[in-house]
C-alpha cells in the first residue's frame, strides 16, 4: 500500500508542484512589471503635475502686480507707473490671494524680496524658504526651488513648496514668489481608474510617511516601516513581499525621481494576486488525495490477500530473533503461503529444542564462570579477598577520595610470632589460626568495607568513608576478639594476638605502593611498641 501511495505521489506531485512554481514565477513577473508600469506612470504624472503648478506659479511671478508691487517695497526709489493698484505689502497681499481663490491646488502664496524676507502673503503666516544665493542665468525660465514634501499641520494635510524668481522689467532679481501646494489634488492624477493596472499608488516622504494615496481614505493608512522602506529605495523596480500599507501582506516596489525627494510605491494585495492560483492548488491537492485514497483502498485489498501473510510471517520472525520461540502459526490456505507457514513451524520446533539445549549448557557454564571469577578473586585458605583483587579495590577508593574527597582507612595486621606458632604446632594448625582469624575480621566489618589476605600472615582491611578515630575503634575491638579467642592443638591451648597499623588516606597517596607503606611502618611502630596493639600513624 506505502509503495502504491508513493508511486501515485511522485509523479502527479512532481508535475504538479512544477507546473504551478512555474505558474507562481510567471505570476510574480506579471504583478512587477504591471507594479513598475504604475510607478512609472505616477512618477511621469508627479512631475507633470509640479511642472503645470510651477508653470502657474511662474506666469503669477511676472504678473505686473507682482513685479510692481516687489518694486514698490524693495527698490522706493522706481517710479511705479500710476495705474498699478499695488503699491503696498496691504494690496500685494490682496492679489495673492486672489490668485490662490482661482487655483485649487494653491494653499498659500508668498513673496519674499531677494535676501528672504516675506514682503505680502495670502496667508496668515507665510512659508518660509532658502533661496539660492544664485539662480541660473536663465532664471525667468528654468529658476526653481523644490522644498521636500511634507505634512503640514496648519492645513492638515501634505504640501510642497515652490519658489520661483521674480525678476524687474530690466531682467534684475529682486525677490521670489513661493506657492504652497496642496498635494491632496495630485491624488486623481497618481492611477488612472480605465488604463492602469491594479495596485495602489502612494506618494511617501522620507521617513515613509504617507503624503498622498491613490486611495481616498489614505488618512486612515499606516506608515511603512523604516527597514521596508530602505529596502525598497536599496531596490527600485524591484519587487518585494512584505507588511504594506494597504493590506496585511503585499506585493510592492518602489521608485525614486531623481529630481523630487519621495518615494512612490506601488503594492498590490498578495492574498488577491495568488487567489486563483491558490483555488487552483487547493483543487490539485483535493484530486491527488483522492487519487490516494483509491490506490490505498485498492491497495489494502491487495494486501490482505498477499501481504497480510507475509507481514504475520515476518512478525513471527521478528519474534524468534527477539527470543521468543513459542510462537506457531496456523496454517489455513494451501497455497505457496501456506506451505511457506508450515516450513515456518518445523523451523520454529527445531529451534525451540536447539535453544532448550544450549540454554542448558549455558547454565552449566554459568556456574563454573561463577566458581572460577570466585577462586580469581579470593584467597583459598581464608575466603578473603586476595591480593590481586585488594590492589584494584585500593586503585578504586583512592580514584573515588581524589573525585569526591571523601575519606577511608586502612588496616595492616599480621598474627603476633606465627613463625613460631608454625614451627611449634605445625601449618596445618598454622591454616586453622589464619582461618579462625578470617573469621573475625568478616564478623567485624561493614558490608561496605574490605577485608583481604596481604600475604602470609598479614591482613588488610580497608574501612570506607570511616576516620581514624573510627578506624582505631574497629582495630581494637579486632585486636580483642582475637586476643579472647583460644585454639586447642595437640591438647594445648594456644592463645594468638595481633597487631594492627592504622592510616588514613591523604592527598598525597597517589598509588597503592604508597598507602601500603605508610600502613606497613604503622604497623612496624605497633610491633616496635610491644607487639598486641593498634597503631595509627598520620
Amino acid at each position: 500500500m506505502v509503495f502504491a501511495i508513493i508511486a501515485t505521489l511522485i509523479p502527479s506531485l512532481g508535475l504538479g508542484l512544477l507546473s504551478f512554481r512555474q505558474n507562481e514565477a510567471q505570476i510574480s513577473d506579471n504583478v512587477t512589471r504591471e507594479l513598475r508600469t504604475l510607478t512609472s506612470d505616477a512618477s511621469r504624472e508627479v512631475e507633470l503635475w509640479i511642472d503645470k503648478r510651477a508653470h502657474e506659479v511662474r506666469v503669477s511671478s511676472t504678473s505686473s502686480a507682482v513685479i510692481d508691487g516687489l518694486s514698490a517695497i524693495a527698490r522706493p526709489q522706481t517710479k511705479i507707473r500710476a495705474n498699478s493698484a499695488t503699491k503696498n505689502p496691504q494690496a500685494l497681499a490682496h492679489y495673492l490671494r486672489s490668485v490662490q481663490a482661482k487655483l485649487d491646488t494653491l494653499r498659500e502664496l508668498t513673496v519674499v524680496d531677494a535676501n528672504g524676507q516675506v514682503v505680502a502673503s495670502s496667508g496668515v503666516t507665510a512659508a518660509t524658504v532658502t533661496l539660492p544665493n544664485e539662480w541660473p542665468p536663465n532664471s525667468l525660465t528654468e529658476g526653481l526651488v523644490i522644498i521636500p514634501p511634507h505634512w503640514d499641520e496648519r492645513y492638515t494635510t501634505a504640501t510642497l513648496s515652490i519658489a520661483v524668481p521674480v525678476l524687474s522689467y530690466d531682467n534684475l532679481l529682486m525677490g521670489a514668489l513661493v506657492a504652497v501646494l496642496d498635494l491632496r489634488t495630485l491624488q486623481p492624477h497618481l492611477k488612472s481608474p480605465m488604463k492602469s493596472p491594479p495596485g495602489e499608488v502612494l506618494l511617501l516622504d522620507q521617513e515613509g510617511r504617507i503624503l498622498v494615496s491613490s486611495q481616498i481614505d489614505a488618512d486612515k493608512l499606516k506608515q511603512l516601516d523604516g527597514p521596508v522602506l530602505r529596502r525598497l529605495q536599496a531596490q527600485p523596480g524591484e519587487s518585494l513581499v512584505f507588511q504594506g500599507m494597504t493590506h496585511r501582506e503585499v506585493i510592492g516596489l518602489a521608485d525614486v525621481p531623481e529630481n523630487l525627494p519621495v518615494t512612490i510605491v506601488a503594492e498590490r494585495d498578495r492574498a488577491e494576486v495568488y487567489s486563483t492560483w491558490v483555488e487552483l492548488r487547493d483543487m490539485f491537492l483535493a484530486l491527488v488525495g483522492a487519487l490516494v485514497i483509491v490506490v490505498a483502498a485498492v491497495a489494502f485489498q491487495l494486501g490482505r490477500s498477499i501481504v497480510g501473510p507475509l507481514q504475520r510471517l515476518i512478525g513471527a520472525a521478528d519474534r524468534i530473533a527477539g527470543g521468543d520461540l513459542e510462537v506457531r502459526l496456523t496454517a489455513t490456505r494451501n497455497d505457496e503461503l501456506g506451505h511457506l507457514t508450515q516450513v515456518f513451524n518445523q523451523m520454529a520446533d527445531r529451534l525451540r529444542h536447539s535453544h532448550a539445549e544450549i540454554m542448558a549448557a549455558n547454565q552449566a557454564m554459568q556456574q563454573q564462570n561463577q566458581v572460577l571469577e570466585t577462586l580469581s578473586i579470593t584467597d583459598s585458605l581464608t575466603g578473603l579477598y586476595n591480593r590481586s583483587k585488594l590492589d584494584a579495590i585500593l586503585s578504586d577508593e583512592l580514584a573515588r577520595f581524589k573525585r569526591t574527597h571523601r575519606e577511608f582507612t586502612l588496616l595492616m595486621m599480621d598474627i603476633d610470632y606465627f613463625k613460631t606458632l608454625n614451627d611449634t604446632y605445625g601449618h596445618i594448625t598454622g591454616d586453622e589460626i589464619l582461618t579462625a582469624v578470617a573469621r573475625i575480621l568478616i564478623q567485624s566489618i561493614r558490608s561496605i568495607d574490605y577485608a583481604a589476605r596481604y600475604g602470609g600472615d598479614e591482613f588488610i582491611i580497608i574501612l570506607v568513608e570511616t576516620s581514624t578515630d573510627q578506624a582505631l575503634k574497629t582495630a581494637e575491638r579486632i585486636r580483642s576478639q582475637v586476643e579472647n579467642m583460644r585454639y586447642s592443638a595437640n591438647d594445648s591451648i594456644i592463645a594468638v594476638t595481633v597487631s594492627i597499623g592504622v592510616v588514613q588516606c591523604q592527598s598525597g597517596d597517589m598509588t597503592p605502593t604508597a598507602v601500603f607503606a605508610r600502613a606497613d611502618s604503622a604497623l612496624y611502630e605497633a610491633k616496635h611498641a610491644g607487639r598486641n596493639r593498634a597503631f595509627c600513624v598520620s
